[in-house]
């Protein structure tokens, strides 16, 4: 199974970092976030929510949810204006440790 952490990125221009490790030890680091701009958690707008998620609907064709636009839609633009929450339910969705 694997595991995924997120921590505040150590990239200036990025909010968050996802760091995926496998079950034999191989990590993936992923930055999602643009610093500087809003977000659900953040701003609890449902319009904004929904305008967002409809525009970024695109991202999920890649169908890899180790990439920042998934990262963003489930965790930032999640149900939950929680990100605690909302990084629960992402791992609950991907099958994630």
């Amino acid at each position: 199974m694997v595991k995924m952490v997120v921590k505040k990125s150590d990239k200036p221009k990025k909010k968050l970092m996802a760091i995926f490790t496998d079950d034999d030890g191989k990590k993936k680091t992923t930055h999602f976030g643009s610093a500087g701009m809003d977000d659900y958690t953040l701003t609890k707008n449902k319009e904004q929510r929904k305008r967002y998620r409809e525009r970024h609907k695109k991202d999920l064709k890649t169908g890899d949810y180790r990439r920042a636009g998934y990262l963003s839609y489930y965790i930032l633009w999640g149900a939950s204006t929680s990100r605690r929450e909302n990084i629960s339910a992402y791992k609950k969705r991907f099958n994630l440790k």
